[in-house]
């Protein structure tokens, strides 16, 4: 299945733009998709608009195909993943019935370390100006 070029999202993300981990694995994103258009990129620190509670949002990944319900964790990343040409494979295949959960669970592991990942992120941009 080939991605057409660019015209309406295909999906939107909403991500933490105040979280410097998030920021960096974000770029990247945007980045490949910066020609196709496939994803429509949410700043939760903006004024983008949140479907739910902004710390519901800023708490969890979260994603929304177009006429999809909001999703979260890794399916919300899976989702996106299948209209980022080089994820593509992975945004399938992260959805499948045994390895989304396990895909999941590596997520609720993340989400425990992010704080401190974080930490580590803002005092290096600190030191390099």
């Amino acid at each position: 299945m080939g991605l057409e070029s660019k015209g309406k999202p295909r999906v939107t993300v909403w991500f933490d733009g105040d979280c410097p981990l998030c920021r960096a694995e974000i770029a990247l994103y945007q980045k490949l998709d910066q020609k196709a258009g496939r994803v429509a990129f949410v700043d939760l620190t903006g004024d983008g608009t949140c479907p739910i509670d902004r710390a519901d949002m800023l708490a969890r990944f979260h994603a929304q195909e177009a006429g999809g319900p909001l999703i979260s964790g890794a399916r919300a990343f899976a989702a996106m993943w299948k209209h980022l040409t080089p994820f593509q494979p992975l945004g399938y295949l992260a959805q499948l019935p045994l390895i989304l959960p396990f895909l999941d669970w590596l997520y609720g592991q993340f989400l425990k370390v992010r704080p401190r990942l974080q930490s580590r992120m803002v005092a290096r941009e600190k030191r390099q100006g």
